[in-house]
């Protein structure tokens, strides 16, 4: 006979059920809205008919923005950002319910580090919730990536212990660009999408997307970490670099634009992988 305890751990509760597959839906749907634009917007730029766009999450909002009904969808999108931000954090609470787990598994002993990459994901996402809705309110046009990183370095240069601080914000920005990339080509992504339910193209896609959009993705974090160590050490903030700046710098390598296209289409890549988490991933 089942305990009643069996029975209270067995019931499914609103956060087992279907709302947090809604949530996170809505919010992987909005953030690979946000890549597919920025990833064109990269690619325009390679292709030398980028002009004056910023190919950053504020250009995406802008690109919305000018389309018609664009500041209705740019409230679905921070509805959208809100979702992920609600589903991170009762995931930080809770646990990742489908990491690492198939089918009919059981959801075992969440990590205290777990938690808390989750609770940090869940304030990076209100907080990009918070910009898209001030921008979709006509409050947060001033701002792009590249001015807000500027700004900060030169904030932060200004402290006791400044150049410090700089050096270890751009240290961890390496450290997690990097940390992408090496999961993507290790597949760990996989773990956490219900790959039984693709067919066998399907899956091939997704796999080849989450591999090229998360090392592209890991390049541009790893990209700004750089950057701000390269302004702390020469104590310019202007040496700093946005999401924007840091994608064209790509250009001037010796690889010339030829590495800004690859990472453009990266990040498209990513967004259409957000899309297939989306409808893939185990929640």
């Amino acid at each position: 006979m089942v305990s009643t305890a069996q029975h209270a751990r067995r019931r499914p509760t609103a956060w087992s059920g279907r709302l947090p597959r809604s949530a996170g839906r809505a919010g992987f749907t909005a953030r690979g809205v946000v890549y597919v634009l920025v990833g064109y917007l990269a690619l325009r730029i390679a292709l030398g008919r980028g002009g004056s766009d910023e190919a950053d999450r504020q250009g995406a909002l802008q690109r919305i923005a000018d389309q018609p009904f664009g500041r209705a969808l740019l409230w679905l999108l921070a509805a959208g950002f809100a979702c992920m931000a609600l589903w991170r954090a009762v995931t930080a609470a809770a646990g990742d319910q489908g990491q690492g787990q198939g089918q009919g598994q059981g959801q075992g002993h969440p990590k205290p580090g777990s938690r808390l990459l989750n609770a940090g994901r869940a304030v990076f996402y209100a907080s990009v919730c918070w910009g898209t809705a001030a921008f979709a309110a006509g409050a947060g046009t001033g701002s792009d990536s590249d001015r807000t990183s500027k700004d900060w370095t030169a904030t932060a240069l200004g402290l006791p212990g400044g150049r410090a601080l700089v050096v270890a914000a751009g240290a961890v920005l390496i450290g997690i660009g990097t940390g992408i990339a090496v999961r993507a080509f290790l597949r760990t992504f996989l773990r956490k999408l219900d790959t039984g339910a693709m067919g066998p193209r399907t899956r091939a896609a997704v796999t080849a997307g989450g591999i090229a959009g998360n090392a592209a993705r890991g390049a541009v974090f790893a990209g700004v970490g750089v950057f701000l160590i390269t302004a702390a050490v020469r104590f310019d903030p202007d040496r700093a670099k946005g999401i924007d700046d840091t994608l064209r710098s790509f250009a001037a390598t010796p690889a010339g634009p030829g590495l800004l296209t690859a990472t453009a289409v990266g990040l498209l890549l990513f967004g259409a992988f957000s899309f297939a988490s989306a409808r893939w991933r185990r929640f």
